[in-house]
């Protein structure tokens, strides 16, 4: 990270601004020019919440103080005094977010360990064809997004907003699990920023960003319609909230599907892991080929990964998504893409 970024985040329970201790300066290439970046740091709340700062990302999760223990305490001294105050005074919070993220952590880490950033498409896009999804999804262009601040909230391998930064705009790109690190390490533009966060924590400032683009994340979390909500404030006013959502699919080979996902994600995470690479990949691999699919075959396997290894997968109809941008007193609500799997939908945050 760079101190430029400092002013955008926040503490994900406070709500403070951050202070920031450097442990350690380093080097990155971005447009072609060495820049000094803060590789390692603390950041700190005004209460007694820190969060480290680790081969150059913000680890702005709740969790952090458990998380990253060892980081912290070999970099300060009252860390084992500050984890016990909060482990007593916020028992339940951490209970709470350790419960329903740890699971999802690791299942989107794995997933996106398999990712070759030189070879492999995300979601059968290649970088012109992701970048054009984006701007379906929005409603914008890539004119229209120069000078702009964009919030993508889930951002998975990274290399949207890569591609979004190269357009002249700013980006936050926040992903819950360690995939921000490959991200991160791959990103060469310096407008665009990774952390890692929390979609129901969102660790930035509130009524700052043009655009927040969440794209196939909020249906993954415990509650898609909360986790929504936790997201509205940080649409400035007149800016634009962008979800993509997985719609109900009404046909027997998808009700197979769910019916072995229920059964799948009860299991230990190995045995899951090993289910998912050597059954159900081979499985479909020979499937595809008889159907003429070409896919390649690592993409496909961060496809079953994401479709069977998540613990929560939930769906939701357009009208069901519309009411939730109403319910919050946005405007120009419109379902913008929409296909077999999902859609997205919009709205324009209301000015007071």
């Amino acid at each position: 990270m760079t101190e430029s970024l400092i002013p955008l985040l926040r503490c994900p329970v406070s709500r403070s601004l951050l202070r920031l201790r450097v442990i350690e300066y380093g080097k990155k290439v971005y447009n072609g020019t060495e820049t000094t970046i803060i590789k390692d740091g603390i950041l700190f709340s005004d209460s007694e919440w820190c969060y480290p700062v680790i081969d150059g990302i913000p680890r702005l999760i709740v969790e952090a103080i458990i998380d990253y223990s060892v980081f912290l305490s070999a970099h300060l001294p009252d860390f084992p005094q500050r984890r016990a105050s909060l482990a007593t005074r916020h028992a339940a919070l951490l209970a709470s977010v350790q419960q329903k993220n740890d699971r999802t952590k690791k299942t989107f880490a794995y997933e996106w360990k398999q990712f070759d950033y030189q070879q492999d498409r995300t979601w059968e896009a290649d970088k012109p064809q992701m970048f054009e999804r984006f701007l379906s999804e929005t409603d914008e262009t890539a004119q229209s997004i120069n000078g702009k601040l964009i919030f993508d909230a889930g951002c998975g391998n990274g290399q949207l907003n890569q591609l979004i930064a190269a357009n002249g705009a700013t980006v936050l790109g926040m992903d819950f699990s360690r995939s921000v690190e490959q991200a991160f390490k791959e990103n060469a533009e310096a407008n665009a920023f990774f952390i890692q966060g929390d979609v129901q924590f969102p660790p930035v400032a509130l009524d700052a960003f043009d655009i927040v683009h969440c794209s196939g994340v909020l249906i993954h979390t415990n509650n898609t319609q909360h986790s929504f909500n936790c997201l509205v404030p940080c649409v400035k006013e007149g800016g634009k909230l962008s979800v993509w959502l997985y719609h109900p699919r009404n046909n027997a080979g998808h009700r197979f599907i769910l019916l072995l996902r229920k059964m799948l994600t009860k299991l230990p995470l190995p045995l899951l892991y090993w289910i998912c690479r050597w059954i159900l990949f081979p499985f479909a691999f020979v499937v595809k080929r008889i159907k003429g699919n070409k896919q390649p075959a690592r993409e496909l396997l961060i496809d079953i990964l994401d479709q069977f290894t998540p613990e929560f997968r939930w769906e939701h109809t357009h009208e069901e998504a519309k009411s939730w941008f109403e319910q919050q007193k946005f405007s120009n609500i419109r379902v913008t893409t929409s296909n077999i799997f999902g859609f997205n939908i919009t709205g324009v945050r209301r000015e007071a």
